[in-house]
């Protein structure tokens, strides 16, 4: 009878593609059982999100296939997202696992609607998302998201977040009247409300938070940086070259406050002409790769520019929603695994960081 040690090295040559270590040593195999010819366990994946989870699942069939003395295998399969934060260290948030901020060096670039689009392509897989909207002065998530005068209540001195399309969601358009009403503060007030954002929001459980930031390094994104530990910021761009040098400054920035930068997307990429099915690159081409290879960054992925885009963002009925399986959904299905992705080798890293420090204390 083969033995639960043979069948955990068997499994060990399995490598996660993203983090480069065997799935054993990652804790991704639970509750293994043998009865006789019969294996039986649960492969946890480190987020419903992995662009390799199907690869991962088929390393890990064709491993135990390998065993002559097994000739039934029932493998279930689960995902459990990984903390790329200290949640140790915070008292604030200590049930969002991750925290996202999406970062743009101007305005222009289309960066609420990948920040949107990204929420609800995760939120899809399976995960718990929220969306928090930094952007005080002109919060545009409330009708990207369709949610019109949506109300957040208040329960045990806590703003209980709105909520559609299996997102939880917080914003400033939701007390200001977006029409007429015009937001005319100062940086410190400006700081207070994000900071009550965050920590007088009850976020319940959540796999991801994506805090849509203000174009440029101002006050919000400071506040963030200094208020709670966060896993990453996305840089978000478009393909001409002033976009590109100038998201540098905001990357650079969150470099500066030791954030680490996840990666670069590049919104608004390419138009895919309908009739002839050929890529026209209206602005420009290939300037968040060149930034991204210039400064040793992940690049993330590429959206096209398309008016079903643009139309959705406009009238509340994002593309995700309309139309999830169109390749222009896709496009952010496939950025929000790679985001996905980093978060969880972010989190590896901070695990391994942890260990290495619990070791030295003793």
């Amino acid at each position: 009878m083969v033995s639960v040690d043979q069948i955990l090295q068997t499994l060990g040559t399995v490598i996660d593609p993203d983090l480069k270590k065997d799935i054993v040593s990652m804790g991704m195999i639970k509750d293994l059982e043998i009865n006789g010819n019969a294996l039986k366990f649960t492969l946890e994946l480190t987020t419903p999100a992995c662009p390799f989870n199907d690869q991962i699942e088929q390393d890990v069939r064709n491993a135990v296939s390998t065993i002559n003395e097994i000739s039934k295998v029932d493998i279930k399969v689960t995902a459990r997202v990984m903390e790329g934060r200290a949640l140790s260290i915070d008292e604030m948030l200590p049930t969002v696992k991750n925290i996202i901020g999406i970062a743009s060096g101007k305005g222009g670039v289309g960066k609420t609607t990948v920040a949107v689009n990204l929420a609800l392509a995760l939120s899809q897989t399976g995960a718990k998302v929220g969306v928090l909207d930094a952007d005080i002065y002109g919060p545009s998530v409330p009708l990207m998201l369709g949610m019109g005068k949506s109300v957040m209540e208040v329960d045990n001195n806590k703003l209980q977040p709105a909520e559609t399309h299996g997102l939880k969601v917080v914003s400033f358009g939701f007390f200001a009247d977006q029409e007429h009403q015009a937001a005319i503060y100062r940086g410190p007030i400006i700081s207070g409300i994000l900071k009550q954002f965050i920590v007088d929001t009850n976020w319940t459980d959540l796999d991801y938070l994506i805090v849509d930031l203000p174009p440029g390094t101002g006050d919000i994104p400071l506040t963030l940086a200094q208020t709670i530990p966060i896993t990453g910021i996305v840089v978000v761009t478009t393909p001409q070259e002033v976009a590109s040098n100038v998201a540098v400054k905001a990357f650079g920035m969150f470099q500066k406050l030791n954030i680490p930068i996840m990666g670069v997307i590049e919104n608004m990429s390419y138009f895919k002409c309908p009739n002839c099915d050929a890529n026209h690159h209206i602005f420009g081409k290939g300037g968040a790769k060149k930034m991204s290879e210039k400064y040793n960054l992940p690049f993330l992925g590429e959206i096209p520019l398309n008016p079903g885009i643009m139309e959705g963002s406009d009238t509340g009925r994002p593309v995700l929603v309309t139309d999830p399986n169109s390749p222009h959904a896709q496009s952010f299905m496939t950025v929000a695994k790679n985001v996905a992705a980093r978060c969880s080798v972010i989190a590896a890293q901070l695990n391994e960081e942890m260990k290495a420090e619990v070791a030295t204390q003793k």
